[in-house]
């Protein structure tokens, strides 16, 4: 294979990440009456709802601060990030049920929705944690580890949850175990270990012990697959819809935190097993037809349960580009470059939006925008893409280097 030019490859992302993707939030997206970020916005940036994604705002002040720690401070950055966290402490914590934090809330800050799962509070240890590394906030740092230890407690212990929100389903006909958790928790754990290198092995142990978890429950080798639920002790219910369902985009984004966790412990085991999940994800969700990665997959080939299981959204494809960069950049193996070339192809070709910025969210199986186009709402905000575009950059200029 002709050697790549990844300077040329890295100058689009960095040109994307810098004029394209940044601008369009910074541009529409910020409430300068109540603070906050609004994230429902269309495709030129029009704001449809002012509801506010607390996880969205958590993972915004992260983007922001992570800017900072990797391109060096700007002081446009830390006011995007300061305008989240300020949101985020006035409004966005439950103290009356042990700091746990809303999922919604209203423009200025009325609380409308709790869930069960803890992704906010997962989001905000991590953007505390980069805050406090990027500048020098001891506060923020305090904030960061009890926050870890809450999530942790919380995924070790669910029955401790101050919410005490009724279960999903009927508790004890069907338990089962979600893989989410331990793969976001294993990212959580390697920023700690960046941000808090006082406390470095705690965080090393634990990222260990979510690595075992990982493949202990959820990776199931005569499948190929890695199930995004299994019974509570990681047993395949075959006749569970639900738990036949494979999301190859969580499989994808979680090899690029395995990838870092082999790296980090100097384990080719494990990089090995990574790739493995990688491949088998990839086979099963990019669409040989019409290209982009399958948003689920029934691994025993029957009709998947969510509504939306041939869609293309925009973060599969975020991941993937990371994910197979990454595998290159680890391997050597020229397939994992044709595959980001492949990917990176498919996403300018129909996520981008040149004319209006950003990415479109959400595609129909054939590459379309679904309309009304959609940019941003509650789930989708300022952090794949510009996450994505900064990994993927960054991987590009060691790879230039090497």
């Amino acid at each position: 294979m002709t050697k790549p030019d990844f300077h040329a490859y890295a100058q689009q992302y960095s040109d994307e990440l810098f004029n394209n993707c940044l601008p369009f939030w910074e541009n529409h997206a910020v409430d300068a009456e109540n603070g906050g970020l609004y994230s429902s916005l269309d495709r030129a940036g029009s704001v449809f709802s002012g509801d506010k994604s607390v996880w969205l705002l958590a993972r915004c002040a992260w983007i922001y601060a992570r800017l900072c720690n990797v391109y060096g401070f700007r002081e446009e950055w830390k006011r995007m990030s300061d305008n989240c966290f300020d949101f985020l402490t006035a409004h966005c914590i439950d103290r009356e049920h042990g700091g746990r934090m809303y999922f919604w809330v209203t423009a200025d800050g009325q609380p409308l929705r709790r869930r069960r799962y803890y992704f906010s509070e997962t989001f905000f240890t991590m953007a505390c944690a980069e805050y406090a590394r990027a500048f020098g906030s001891r506060e923020k740092l305090a904030l960061a580890r009890s926050y870890y230890d809450l999530v942790l407690r919380l995924y070790r212990d669910p029955a401790s949850d101050p919410f005490h929100i009724s279960p999903k389903f009927v508790d004890g006909v069907r338990p089962t175990r979600a893989y989410a958790p331990s793969m976001i928790l294993l990212n959580v754990s390697h920023i700690m270990e960046e941000c808090d290198p006082e406390n470095l092995e705690k965080y090393r142990a634990e990222a260990a012990a979510l690595t075992s978890d990982i493949f202990r429950w959820f990776v199931k080798p005569d499948l190929h697959a890695l199930l995004e639920v299994t019974g509570a002790n990681g047993e395949f219910l075959r006749s569970a819809t639900g738990c036949r369902t494979m999301n190859p985009g969580h499989t994808i984004e979680g090899c690029w935190f395995l990838l870092r966790q082999a790296a980090d412990t100097g384990d080719s085991e494990l990089a090995g097993k990574t790739a493995q999940l990688f491949d088998w994800a990839y086979e099963i969700g990019w669409d040989k037809e019409y290209g982009g990665i399958r948003a689920f997959v029934d691994v025993l080939g029957y009709p998947p349960e969510a509504l939306e299981h041939d869609m293309k959204l925009w973060w599969p494809v975020c991941e993937t580009l990371i994910s197979s960069l990454r595998l290159y950049e680890t391997t050597g193996d020229p397939r994992y470059w044709e595959i980001f070339r492949t990917t990176d192809e498919y996403a300018t070709a129909h996520f981008r939006d040149p004319e209006f910025g950003e990415w479109y969210g959400y595609l129909n199986r054939e590459g379309s925008p679904t309309l009304p186009a959609c940019k941003g709402n509650l789930f989708k905000g300022v952090f794949h893409v510009p996450r994505m575009l900064m990994e993927v950059e960054q991987c590009l200029r060691r790879l230039e280097k090497s």
